[in-house]
C-alpha cells in the first residue's frame, strides 16, 4: 500500500470512527494541500553517522554500538488536546490518540548543587549554570544579555573562576540547549506586555528565567538564549531557543534597524557529555534507521504527502495495524525526539538537501517561492497558547524556515532546522499561506510525517 493510499485509508478511518461514535460538529477531513506539490525524493544509499559537527564518531567507537550515548528528555507535556481545546486523553481507536502526553519518555530530572550555582540533569548528564544574572545585580534583564560573540567568550570567564568548581564550561549547541525545553509552557501573544499568568518553557523550579525586559523596550517574547550553532546557510544567523514562546529560530546576529547594532541574547552555559546531540545512524536494510546514540528507530521514508495533525496521529495507528515494517508500536515523535535527528550542518542552500542525514529519504516539494524545498514535519506535541487554546502543534522545518518581513517577499527567515508551530487543521484551499507571527511565518497546516519507535531506553 503506497503512502497516498495509506493517508486516504486513515482519513476514511477517521470519518467512519466519527460516525460510529456519534460525533457531531466535526469537520470531515479535507483533501490534501496542493500548492506545494511533491516533486521528487532525496534517496539515501549508504549507512551514515552524523549529527552536530563534522559527522565523525566523537566517542571513538568506530561505528560500533556500545550503548546509547545520550537520551532524549521527555517534553513534560501532560495534558491532551484536540484541534482546539484540552480533552481527556483518548484511548486507542479514538481520534487524537497517540499524542505527546500519552507517552512517558525519559522524564526530566534535575539536581541543584549545594552551592546553588549549578544544575545537573540526571537524564542527559549535562551540568548547567543555574542563573543568568551575569552582572550580579539580583535580577535578569536586558543588561545581562550578550552578543553572539560575547556568548561564545563568556565560558572563558567562568572557567577562569572555576565557577561551581569546574573549568570546562562551554556555550551549548542547539540540541543541548533544547534538551531543557518544557512544553508545559504557554505561548504569549506578541502584543502581550504583562507576563502575569504566563508559563515559561523551562522548569523554573531549577533554572532562573526572565521574559523580555519591557522597561528597556524588549517584547515579552524577547527571551532568546544563545547557542554555538550558526545556520550553515547564513553565518550571520544563530539557532537559539526562545524559552518564552517555545521555539527554535535562526536569529540574525544584527537587527534590521542599523541604529540598534548587534542582537543580544541571554546565556546559560553547560559542561559534560560533549557527545550530546551527535547521532549514530545505522541503515538497518529494512526501510528503518536506528540511531544508536539515542536508542530510537525511525522510518527511513516519510509519509510522501501532507496531512493535518489529527490525520497524522491516525496514520501512525493505521500503520501499526498493518505491522508496518515488522513493528506495531510506531508513533508520531515528540518535539524533542524529532529535533534530535535534525542535522544542522545541512540545508537546501548549502548541501541541496534537507537538514537531515542522507540515510533518510525525504520528499521534496516546491515552496511558495518556487524553489525546490523540503517539508515541515509534524510532532505529537501541542504548542499551547497563553489563552488555553490547543489548536497548534509543533513542527520541525527540515527545509527552509520560510516567512516574510514585508508581507510579500518569501524568504528563509528562520532557517532549516527551526522549530515553530502550525494550526492543527484548516481549509486546504487557504494553505500554504504567509503571515503568521512577527516574521510572517509560512503556514502549511498539511505537514509531513516521519514515525519513531523505541529500541531501548
Amino acid at each position: 500500500m503506497d503512502s497516498a493510499t495509506r493517508i486516504l485509508t486513515a482519513r476514511l478511518f477517521l470519518a467512519l470512527l466519527s460516525l460510529s461514535l456519534g460525533m457531531v460538529g466535526c469537520n470531515a477531513p479535507g483533501p490534501l494541500a496542493s500548492v506545494e506539490d511533491a516533486t521528487d525524493t532525496d534517496t539515501a544509499d549508504t549507512s551514515n553517522e552524523s549529527g552536530e559537527g563534522d559527522g565523525s564518531d566523537q566517542d571513538g567507537s568506530n561505528g560500533v554500538n556500545t550503548a546509547s550515548t545520550w537520551k532524549v528528555v521527555d517534553t513534560g507535556q501532560d495534558t491532551c488536546h484536540d484541534d482546539q481545546t484540552s480533552l481527556t486523553c483518548p484511548s486507542v481507536g479514538v481520534p487524537f490518540f497517540g499524542q505527546d502526553a500519552q507517552y512517558a519518555g525519559n522524564q526530566p530530572s534535575y539536581a541543584l548543587s549545594g552551592d546553588g550555582l549549578t544544575v545537573y540533569d540526571n537524564v542527559t548528564g549535562l551540568t548547567w549554570t543555574q542563573d543568568a544574572d551575569l552582572d550580579g545585580d539580583g535580577d535578569i534583564d536586558v543588561d545581562d544579555k550578550l552578543t553572539f560573540d560575547g556568548a561564545q567568550m563568556y565560558p572563558d570567564t567562568l572557567n577562569a573562576q572555576k565557577y561551581g568548581g569546574y573549568s570546562d564550561w562551554r556555550t551549548p549547541t542547539i540540541k543541548q540547549l533544547y534538551s531543557l525545553i518544557d512544553f508545559r509552557g504557554t505561548d504569549p501573544k506578541v502584543e502581550d506586555t504583562d507576563a502575569t499568568g504566563l508559563i515559561p518553557f523551562i522548569d523554573t523550579d531549577y533554572f532562573a528565567f526572565a521574559y523580555g525586559d519591557t522597561v528597556a523596550g524588549d517584547r515579552i517574547i524577547d527571551s532568546q538564549w544563545a547557542t554555538s550553532t550558526l545556520y550553515t546557510a547564513d553565518n550571520n544567523m544563530m539557532f537559539g531557543v526562545n524559552f518564552a514562546d517555545g521555539r527554535i529560530k535562526g536569529y540574525g546576529l544584527t537587527v534590521p534597524d542599523p541604529r540598534a547594532g548587534e542582537k543580544m541574547f541571554f546565556v546559560r552555559c553547560v559542561r559534560g557529555n560533549a557527545e550530546y546531540g551527535t547521532n549514530r545512524f545505522v541503515d538497518n536494510g529494512d526501510r528503518t534507521v536506528t540511531d544508536d546514540a539515542t536508542g530510537l528507530m525511525w522510518t527511513q521514508s516519510d509519509s510522501g504527502e501532507g496531512m493535518n495533525w489529527e490525520e497524522a496521529l491516525a496514520w501512525s495507528q493505521e500503520l501499526n495495524a498493518e505491522n508496518h515494517l515488522g513493528y506495531d508500536d510506531w508513533r508520531l515523535p515528540s518535539a524533542k525526539e524529532l529535533q534530535g535527528i535534525v542535522d544542522y550542518t545541512r540545508s537546501p542552500n548549502t548541501t541541496g538537501s534537507p537538514a537531515i542525514d542522507p540515510v533518510f529519504d525525504t520528499t521534496a516539494i516546491t515552496n511558495l517561492a518556487g524553489e525546490t524545498d523540503y517539508p515541515f514535519f509534524w510532532t505529537s506535541t501541542t504548542h499551547l497558547s497563553s489563552d488555553g487554546n490547543g489548536g497548534r502543534a509543533v513542527y520541525l522545518a527540515f527545509g527552509r524556515g520560510l516567512g516574510t518581513y514585508d508581507g510579500a517577499t518569501v524568504e528563509d527567515v528562520h532557517g532549516a532546522g527551526c522549530q515553530r508551530s502550525d494550526s492543527k487543521d484548516g481549509d486546504p484551499a487557504e494553505f500554504p499561506a504567509l503571515g503568521f507571527g512577527p516574521q510572517g511565518d509560512v503556514q502549511r497546516v498539511f505537514d509531513y510525517v516521519r514515525l519513531v519507535r523505541d529500541v531501548a531506553r
